[in-house]
């Protein structure tokens, strides 16, 4: 029988009927050793408000019995077990073992090849601890969580609670830990290995880093960084909700075969692939630090004061995306943080929200299931725009204020979105009623352009335009550079004037800006203060595009970038327009935190979005962009993994084997590229991955092999990646990227069918897994639009997770396809006059 998904009524009724005291929960580790099995026995006391009623509780993974105050109960073959005639008081003890722990969801066991030695990782968001124990699995339910492990006597055992007593036995190790606070049974971890471990005293908090063994110099390296980081997070977010984190130890995991990062309570795990082999880029360097601080932040808003359903999963995961952008500005060296966010995270979501998967960012949550499909660009970069403009639109002090409030009414319980917006009012005297309508009840962008009759200037919407509040910026040229290398003439533009304006209306005044002839740009949205796409008027759209490099700082090149993109993606752009013009950004830039994302962009829209006799001369601007900018030493790397990329000149292959020396990051990403091109790199690859010390290098060999035109090849990275899933979930997309290469059409043409094949099984693994195969095996070559409405018909009766995907990277590569079509295919005009029917009715 199919496990069930927990439902919001099934959820409410249960949480208003029981009130959990406490979870003991027992750990067996030690079959993980030499096998696959955790054996677990969770004890659970709660209380029933209803005396005689029934209820179940949530076990996924295989129980070997269960008993309710002594009595026998049952599974009911869905996932749960039924709990009935629930006295006042009750005592749940369920023996369970899990078996799947390869494939599984819940928890995972990991072998290093480096050493052959085993990590174990739990990660239950949004509700997969009924994998491996049983447990009321809902946020709203909240209780003290004891856990006992025992686990082999090498091994390090990490969890929630700080300082457990540790108890040798006969050949193994017993770990108990003390109780945690009142957590979600989501937020709780066990993690356990061979670990590496490092720890650092910080303002009266223990703060302890680990890692497998085999990544023991660069856990090292990284070590300052990472205890800097948490010192300044800790200390900025404890400052700004009045209320420091409340327990002294703070660790956080690094593991194998891990997506991304998850916040368990006083205990984060990671993927180690945040651990870079390379020495980090600038922007490498950034993204861990908004990613600790993130997961940092969910200390507060999740874990602390928790969602009372799903409905609010926005809320947690878009504030602590605002927050970690916030405190990287304000506490950390990362000062261009919201740049770099604009450049990145910003530009997905702006397509996103005019995609087939645009939703509003509240919306109603029937169950889990639809829960995981949620993790979108809407939940976290547009979430996370919206509330950085909410604090624009309150005032900052005010918001501090609000959130103090919040914080301090609702610490250890849940909550909803009216508390907080309850809160928010109240502390900024503004009714937020119409503003929370407008903004979370409602999708899609709104849109902005500047109308100008003599000296009048007026913002005029789209449509109407949600309560807001934003800038426009006036430039004019000046011609010292201060150094700056933009354009021919050498020439720079000025801010003149930068005017704040609050959105009421379709059409709306903004008085103060500089008039004359030497009126060069006026920028809506200047300083990204909301989240909204604009349009330079039909007459100067031409000149926008040519000075949009040189615009003085990051953040008003990043807003202009953002129209060019959002015109290339909407049709009113061709390829060649926004190559060109981001690739003339990129060569300006002065900002570490946008080159690197900045020259994706331009890499991507020659790769990805030119027509095909257009591909080769705008890769090969990117080429040149990337050749200037590796005379700069402090932008070499980044260049230089950027020509990896776009090189074709054999001179250009040649020189960058010159200057990778012995930087075998470099190096592998050169014969990536070769491969492509048809070299023989077989025997060159073997040598490397021979001398790589990384103990996950032989992914950095499949790459090579999948880049080959090749057809074995082709077969066997497709057997690895797609059927086996023996690549390590962070690095699917690397590999698949090297897959779906340009000029290969006749080899990837039956892989468009496999993947049209394995859609009812991608949610294998849970969330993560299936967001990560759904989107990035997604063919965006060797297909026409009648293989994407295929494959969109397929995906009807795929799990949400994988269906919402799957819908949001098809709409991504149709617009791509418009993008590639013959010019009298593609057309220029005014908003929403530039994609083909195909695309506008996706």
């Amino acid at each position: 029988m199919e496990i069930r998904s927990l439902t919001r009524t099934e959820a409410e009724r249960r949480g208003a009927l029981l009130k959990v005291e406490r979870y003991d929960v027992d750990i067996d580790l030690t079959g993980l050793a030499d096998g696959p099995e955790v054996r677990c026995v969770s004890t659970v006391a709660f209380s029933c408000r209803e005396p005689g009623a029934e209820t179940f509780v949530d076990c996924a993974a295989e129980v070997r019995s269960a008993t309710l105050n002594g009595r026998p109960v049952t599974p009911t073959g869905d996932g749960r077990i039924a709990l009935p005639a629930l006295a006042g008081h009750n005592v749940l003890r369920v023996e369970s073992v899990q078996a799947d722990t390869t494939t599984g969801q819940g928890v995972h066991r990991a072998i290093d090849p480096a050493d052959g030695e085993v990590y174990v990782w739990m990660s239950f968001e949004p509700d997969e601890g009924r994998f491996v124990w049983a447990c009321f699995d809902q946020p709203d339910l909240k209780a003290p969580h004891a856990f006992t492990v025992t686990a082999p006597p090498a091994w390090t055992v990490t969890s929630n609670s700080g300082d457990p007593r540790v108890e040798e036995l006969e050949s193994a190790r017993r770990w108990a830990f003390p109780d945690t606070p009142p957590l979600s049974t989501y937020n709780t971890v066990v993690n356990a290995g061979p670990f590496h471990e490092i720890r650092r005293e910080a303002d009266g908090h223990d703060l302890g880093i680990y890692a497998r063994r085999s990544l023991a110099p660069i856990l090292d390296r990284d070590a300052d960084e990472l205890f800097t980081l948490t010192r300044q997070g800790l200390a900025f977010f404890g400052e700004v909700f009045a209320m420091p984190f409340p327990q002294r130890k703070y660790d956080q995991v690094f593991v194998p075969e891990f997506g991304g990062a998850m916040e368990n309570y006083g205990c984060v795990t990671w993927s180690d692939a945040f651990l870079r082999r390379a020495t980090p880029t600038p922007a490498e360097s950034e993204l861990l630090a908004k990613v600790l601080l993130h997961e940092m932040a969910h200390m507060w808003f999740g874990n602390i004061v928790t969602m009372r359903w799903w409905d609010d999963l926005w809320l947690n995961e878009a504030f602590a995306e605002f927050a970690c952008h916030w405190a990287a500005e304000r506490a950390t060296r990362y000062t261009d943080a919201w740049a770099s966010h604009l450049a990145g995270g910003k530009l997905k979501a702006y397509l996103s929200d005019q995609g087939p998967v645009s939703h509003p960012i509240h919306q109603p949550i029937h169950d889990v299931a639809q829960a995981a499909s949620i993790f979108d660009n809407i939940t976290y970069p547009k979430g996370a725009s919206v509330l950085q403009q909410l604090m624009t639109y309150v005032g900052e002090e005010r918001f501090r204020a609000g959130m103090t409030a919040y914080f301090a009414r609702h610490a250890w319980g849940s909550a909803t979105l009216q508390d907080l917006i309850d809160a928010l009012s109240k502390a900024s005297g503004r009714d937020l009623d119409t503003w929370r309508t407008a903004w979370l009840a409602t999708a899609g962008t709104d849109r902005f352009s500047l109308e100008r009759d003599g000296d009048t200037v007026t913002l005029v919407a789209a449509d109407t335009p949600r309560p807001q509040v934003l800038a426009v910026g006036a430039y004019s040229r000046n011609n010292d550079t201060n150094g700056r290398n933009n354009d021919a003439n050498g020439e720079v533009l000025e801010r003149r004037a930068l005017v704040r304006v609050e959105v009421t209306q379709t059409r709306t005044p903004v008085t103060g800006l500089p008039t004359g002839a030497d009126l060069e740009v006026l920028l809506i949205n200047d300083e990204d203060l909301t989240f909204a796409t604009t349009r330079p008027d039909p007459a100067t759209r031409d000149a926008f595009f040519r000075s949009a490099a040189q615009l003085p700082t990051a953040i008003s090149r990043g807003v202009a970038t953002a129209t060019v993109w959002d015109m290339l993606t909407t049709g009113e752009a061709t390829a060649t327009e926004a190559g060109r013009c981001i690739t003339a950004v990129l060569t300006a830039e002065t900002s570490d935190a946008v080159i690197e994302p900045c020259l994706t962009l331009a890499a991507n829209i020659a790769e990805l979005w030119a027509p095909e006799g257009e591909r080769a001369g705008l890769t090969a601007a990117v080429a040149e962009a990337c050749l200037r900018l590796a005379a700069d030493p402090g932008r070499r790397q980044v260049a230089l993994r950027g020509l990896a990329r776009t090189a074709t000149k054999p001179d250009d292959l040649a020189w960058l084997r010159e200057q990778a020396g012995d930087d075998v990051d470099l190096l592998w990403r050169t014969l990536v590229r070769e491969a492509e091109l048809g070299g023989d790199v077989s025997s060159e690859s073997a040598l490397l991955l021979e001398r790589d010390p990384d103990p996950d290098a032989w992914v950095r060999a499949l790459t090579v092999r999948a880049a080959l035109p090749d057809p074995a090849a082709k077969a066997e990275v497709w057997q690895k990646l797609a059927v086996d899933r023996a690549v390590p979930v962070n690095s699917v997309g690397q590999v698949a990227a090297a897959f779906w290469r340009p000029d290969q059409d006749a080899l990837l043409t039956p892989y468009t069918r496999h993947y049209l094949d394995s859609i009812p099984h991608l949610h294998r693994g849970g969330m993560i897994p299936a967001m990560v195969f759904a989107g990035q095996l997604f063919p965006p070559r060797a297909i026409d639009p009648t293989y994407i409405e295929e494959a969109q018909k397929a995906s009807d009766e795929a799990a949400p997770v994988v269906r919402n995907t799957l819908l949001e990277r098809s709409d991504t590569v149709k617009r791509m396809l418009h993008s590639r079509g013959t010019p009298t295919d593609r057309v220029s005009g005014g908003p929403g006059d530039g994609v083909s029917e195909w695309v506008s009715r996706a």
